[in-house]
């Protein structure tokens, strides 16, 4: 029976991503470059910012360094933060069912915490999360299983007890290499054939995933 649910927060719980990616675009449009949507779903969306600078320098060659890339994200995403990043919609909901029924509700993010609490705070949601797990926290990156399988063990669940709940394809993966069902809610990209596969369902926003838990339920 499910009794934890992790929460991805990037264009899961916030609509985040499709800031990541202007903000990536405000950095290549200085040298002429740039990416579409779906390419930013299908590299960057959901993984650590270390993994995400190291790549655009690379693969676009920027005469730029780690540090000042660093810098212009920070800088240009401040003011995003600033106006505020709002919930996706029907999170609201399934957080205050999940609480009421006394669910393990558990934060499992690429972000740094600052970042992630800031949004959190923004959105008057922070005191839903009794655990929350952030990128440094763990040494490998989705698609590896790392940061879920440490959210697990830090809210003292097992594998089998959780549902992960995410929008990319890299976290996909990663809860299905944790052994952790998992839910996606789609947000920049709808996931290929063989990701969307590893899912117990799609859906089109994170209230739906009230009906899922309640038939969960019934079967336990």
């Amino acid at each position: 029976m499910i009794n934890t649910v992790i929460f991805d927060l990037d264009g899961l719980l916030v609509d985040s991503e499709t800031v990541f990616y202007q903000l990536y675009q405000d950095l290549l449009s200085k040298y002429k470059k740039g990416f579409s949507k779906k390419e930013y779903g299908e590299k960057y969306c959901g993984r650590k910012l270390i993994n995400n600078i190291n790549d655009i320098i690379a693969d676009y060659q920027l005469p730029l360094t780690f540090e000042q890339v660093e810098k212009f994200i920070a800088d240009d995403e401040e003011e995003y933060i600033q106006k505020g990043i709002p919930l996706k919609k029907g999170a609201k909901e399934l957080l205050d069912y999940l609480r009421e029924k006394g669910y393990k509700i558990v934060l499992a993010t690429s972000s740094l915490p600052e970042r992630a609490l800031r949004i959190l705070d923004f959105n008057h949601v922070t005191d839903y999360f009794k655990t929350m797990i952030f990128g440094p926290d763990v040494k490998n990156g989705k698609p590896h299983p790392d940061v879920f399988l440490l959210a697990a063990q830090k809210a003292q669940a097992d594998v089998t007890d959780c549902l992960v709940l995410e929008d990319s394809q890299q976290g996909i993966t990663a809860a299905f290499n944790a052994g952790i069902k998992v839910i996606c809610i789609p947000d920049v990209k709808y996931p290929p054939k063989d990701v969307a596969d590893l899912c117990e369902d799609i859906y089109t926003n994170l209230a739906e995933v009230i009906t899922y838990l309640e038939i969960n339920n019934k079967k336990g």
